[in-house]
């Protein structure tokens, strides 16, 4: 997997990485994985890069779609935002 361009952003204590794979021109799949503590018992953030679906996508939405998933993905994991 060539990864073309990647970002880091950070959210409620938890990084989200980006990454951007080129599938056409000027168009990307969007891949994520997020790396943080373990604040719950059982559960554990591996950073294993996630696909996600629904593109490809040009650059500027594939970042996008990509840190709403690792939000999303984070949001589930804490519960909401109480």
């Amino acid at each position: 997997m060539d990864i073309d361009d990647k970002r880091l952003s950070q959210y409620r204590g938890y990084e989200i990485h980006v990454a951007l794979i080129a599938s056409a021109k000027d168009m990307f799949e969007a891949w994520f994985k997020i790396v943080g503590p373990m604040k719950l018992p059982g559960v554990s953030v591996l950073g294993k890069l996630v696909k996600v679906h629904g593109g490809p996508y040009s650059r500027r939405w594939a970042y996008l779609v990509g840190e709403l998933a690792g939000r999303a993905a984070i949001d589930v994991i804490l519960g909401g935002d109480d």
